[in-house]
Formats: C-alpha cells, structure tokens, sequence
C-alpha cells in the first residue's frame, strides 16, 4: 500500500517551506521516524519523519523546490522489501531556466504570493515568478510592489560595483537561506520603523563574579545547571522593567500595549544564523529555572530543533556579544520590541573609586530603544537600575 507524505503544520503565520535536504532517496528502505527530509522555513528548520515502514518509492518535491503546508512530498510503499526506484524530481524538471522558462496553467502561486497580490491588487499576469515552473512567491510579489513605486519615493538599490574578471573568477555565489532572508528583513525593517536610540554604561563586575565563585559549586550539585552570568542580567532586567514599563512595552497603531509579564528573549547565534528564543514569564522565574531555560534553548537552538512558538512572544531582549569578544555595540530592535540590552566583554580596566585609581573587571552595557515611546530619562533608568541590581546583587533579593 503507498502512504503519502506531506508537509506538516509548519506553525502560525508560516504557509510555505523550501526543501533543504533529502536523507532518503526513492528504493530505500525505512523504519517508523526515519527522518526523511529537512525543511527550512523563514523561522525555523523542520525535519519530517517517517510515518510508517517500507521503502520510499516517489520523490515529489527536490530539494530546493518551495512547498506548501500539506503539499505533497513523497510516497512510501508501506511494508514491501524492495521497490523500483522512482525518477527523482529534480531529474523530471526541464532545463529552462526560470529567466526562460514559461510558467504552467497548472503551476499554482504560493498562497503567501496570492494573498499579497489580492491585497495590492495586482494580477499573476503583472508578476514575474522565480520559484520552480516561473511559480509566484510572495517576495516577487513585493518586487513587484518595489518597482512600482517611484524612484522619488523609494530609494533605489544600489548596483554591485563592477569587479574585474580575475577576481570573478574566485568568487563564490550562495544563495542565501530563508532563514538568513528573513534576519536581514526583519533587521532593515526595524531600523526603517523605529526610532531606534542607543544609551551606553559600564558596570563593575566585581560582585557578581565574587557571588557567581562563591556558589557556583552549590548551585550546579543541587540544581544540575552552571551559574552563568545571564540569570543575573535576566533578573536584572525584570527589576529594572518592573519600574520602566515602558521599556517592556509595544506601539499597535496608536496605541501603546504595556505588558504585565515579562517573556525574555536571549539572542543565540547558530551555524544557521541569529535566533531569539524566549523565556517566557523569566520575572517569575528562579535563578536556578532561568539557567535551566537558556541551556535548554540554547541547545536546540544550535541544534535547530526550535519550534515557532518558542520564539514568538517576546516582550525584551537581551543580546550576549561579549561572548564573541565585542567591547561595544549598538544592537537593533527585535520588533514589534521597544528595548533591547546588549551585553559585552568583562575586561579588566582602571577606574577611579573613592579617589583612588585600582583595576575592576568592567562590561560595556548598552540599551537601545525605541524613542518612539520610550523617552530618554526611561532609558537612562532602566540602565542604571540594571548597572545597580549588578554591582550589588544584594538589591535583586530585597527587591530594590
């Protein structure tokens, strides 16, 4: 009997994928949960396991085609030993390229591409599509929308600088990942929506890496975790946020949504790119539950194994660059986010306290804002309440 494999539920606001990776090829044989094939969303990476045992007979969707939720991807001949291996995809694609290639009265557009054309009252027949069969995405779809728009209005994108043909020749062309697309979106996004404002401080290190030595043998024998520097700037900041609301806040139209509850975002890099996972209620949380919460994450994160819903709903961010050796940044909104805290390298630095010069281990703290509704007093606040909670951890127990 042949069992069709499609595509998952790929989560909220997520309609389509791109197939990054076959593991199987047709005439192999399969158990139940084999992983069959990867697929890269513009959020996360999915993998699709085998629903039954058999071989894989027919592989619909190649690697690289664009697919829809519940499209079909391949079919399994359930429980026989053997079977002929079917013509892959990709062999049966003609060799037009999609500059040449005509599109198929049978192609259907991506539901995404037919939605955005519905809504800017634009026809197939006005867009030029670049997936598989001259297919519309919804990006040709918002080229289509670019290009109509005068160069008065919209600034025009700068040509590639001409290069000679020596070193053309030792270049490399990737084309990017969905992944990487939607980072760099959301990223330039955010600079031409909010009115994004960078406040800068130091703080003194010194008392927290006294309190982090002092129990960090405890505190991994009894809870199963490393004590690590982001539950105190995760405890930090709930503190801070607590008296700047603002801060933890999001503009929706006119209106500005505060929220009562914290959902920490902690940025971790990935071979795949940037992710924000989000811990969520972090205010409520131990220090011992936040450690837990960001070594957990984190590795899935690297593992691509987070699901939408574990990065959705932030309220706030916290970005760790000093983990990479920066000094000093400026970091960019997470929208619809109103703040977020870049953290950097603790270096050993001279400083003057009660007028003597002595050397204190010192990080560069920096909270960009969105200026919009946040006012710069909020943002000064907000930075030194974080450096106070930090200098004298003391004051996260006594809640001051």
């Amino acid at each position: 009997m042949s069992v069709e494999v499609r595509v998952p539920a790929l989560g909220e606001s997520v309609s389509e994928a791109t197939i990054a990776t076959w593991f199987k090829q047709p005439g192999d044989a399969i158990a139940v949960d084999d992983m069959l094939c990867e697929l890269e969303t513009d959020k996360v990476t999915v993998e699709v396991p085998s629903p039954v045992a058999g071989t894989l007979g027919e592989i619909v969707a190649a690697e690289g085609a664009t697919v829809a939720v519940d499209a079909l991807l391949a079919t399994i001949n359930e429980g026989a030993a053997t079977a002929p291996a079917a013509k892959p995809a990709a062999a049966a694609q003609t060799a037009a390229t999609p500059a040449t290639a005509s599109k198929s009265k049978d192609v259907e557009d991506a539901p995404a591409a037919k939605k955005a054309m519905a809504e800017a009252g634009l026809s197939a027949d006005n867009v030029t599509g670049s997936g598989r069969d001259g297919r519309v995405m919804k990006e040709d779809v918002q080229s289509a929308i670019a290009a109509a728009v005068p160069a008065a209005s919209a600034p025009a994108t700068a040509p590639r600088a001409p290069i000679a043909a020596d070193d053309a020749a030792r270049e490399e062309r990737v084309k990017m990942t969905r992944l990487r697309q939607t980072i760099a979106r959301r990223l330039k996004d955010s600079q031409n929506t909010a009115a994004i404002l960078t406040t800068f401080n130091e703080v003194d290190m010194t008392e927290v890496m006294a309190l982090r030595n002092q129990y960090k043998d405890q505190f991994l024998q009894k809870h199963g975790v490393k004590l690590g520097f982001m539950s105190f700037f995760t405890k930090a900041c709930c503190h801070a946020l607590n008296e700047v609301p603002e801060v933890n806040a999001e503009i929706d139209g006119t209106d500005i949504v505060y929220k009562k509850f914290v959902h920490m975002g902690v940025a971790a890099g990935t071979p795949s790119g940037l992710v924000v996972p989000v811990i969520r209620d972090a205010d409520a949380m131990s220090f011992a539950e936040i450690e837990k919460a960001i070594a957990e994450k984190g590795a899935r994160a690297r593992d691509g194994k987070l699901s939408m819903a574990e990065m959705q709903g932030g309220t706030f961010t916290i970005s760790n660059g000093g983990v990479y050796g920066s000094l000093m940044s400026a970091p960019i909104l997470n929208p619809p986010q109103s703040g977020i805290l870049g953290m950097h390298k603790i270096q050993d630095r001279p400083v003057a306290i009660n007028g003597q010069v002595v050397i204190r281990p010192m990080m560069y703290l920096a909270l960009s804002y969105d200026h919009r509704i946040v006012d710069g007093k909020g943002a000064v606040t907000f930075l030194v309440r974080v450096k106070e909670a930090l200098e004298d951890p003391r004051r996260l127990l006594m809640d001051l």
